[in-house]
């Protein structure tokens, strides 16, 4: 798929949009989610897109949805507040519908592959879990990242939380003490393997996984991340 450098784009008829690099967190004006990296941005009014947001197909398929056929809605569809089936957080923009299932996904999340290669590891995007998640501890509704061990597991919406939160704490100096907590109750990823893997080995492996893991799944959802952003969500989570 060819990369246009400048776009015109119709909920922003007045100016054109560049395509741009950035490694602070801007806020999606057309799915009103995080994003970073690369994304088309309007220089005269600062209006920024998700680079999926922007040039996405109108209609897409999902291998997880086989029946379905979603098509693109620049708004929620309905009065109901709508949930992504992916992620598990609120649509408040562009989000890719199925009329006939009712089923919503964020563009991200539509586009997000199925498997995961950062030249050493590889990691499957599951519609369930299958064990629990060493994010929250759950096995609750939404999609996650399994390892090839099938011991590490990440929900997106777990992946998120971190990943925004800990931008409030470097970008906008706001609530430090809340990453602070976040740290201390995420389940230990080492300690929780041990309770299900006997083999020492084994165990010490998926650990040294989990932190280059983190840093894949993150790049996935938001496109390219800062290294700084990456690492502190890596270090969380491989403690």
């Amino acid at each position: 798929m060819k990369i246009e450098k400048e776009i015109t784009h119709p909920i922003h008829p007045r100016h054109k949009l560049t395509l741009n690099y950035t490694e602070a967190p801007f806020n999606c004006d057309g799915c009103h989610e995080a994003g970073i990296g690369y994304n088309y941005k309007c220089h005269q009014c600062g209006f920024h897109m998700h680079k999926v947001c922007a040039v996405g197909a109108p209609t897409i398929t999902h291998p997880f949805y086989k029946k379905c056929e979603f098509k693109l809605h620049h708004h929620p569809p309905g009065q109901a507040k709508r949930v992504c089936d992916a992620c598990r957080t609120h649509i408040h923009g562009f989000v890719y519908h199925c009329n006939a299932c009712d089923f919503d996904l964020h563009p991200c999340c539509a586009s997000l592959p199925q498997v995961l290669d950062d030249g050493q590891h590889h990691l499957y995007l599951c519609h369930k879990l299958s064990s629990s998640c060493h994010g929250c501890g759950g096995k609750g509704l939404g999609w996650s990242y399994r390892s090839k061990c099938r011991t590490y597991n990440l929900h997106l919406s777990c992946v998120k939380e971190m990943l925004v939160e800990s931008w409030q704490a470097m970008y906008f100096n706001v609530d430090k003490n809340k990453v602070r907590e976040m740290v201390t109750t995420i389940p230990r990823l080492k300690g929780s393997m041990q309770d299900r893997r006997g083999a020492r080995g084994a165990v010490e492996k998926c650990g040294r996984v989990a932190g280059a893991a983190a840093r894949v799944i993150i790049s996935a959802i938001l496109g390219d991340p800062s290294a700084i952003v990456a690492a502190v969500v890596g270090g969380i989570i491989s403690k």
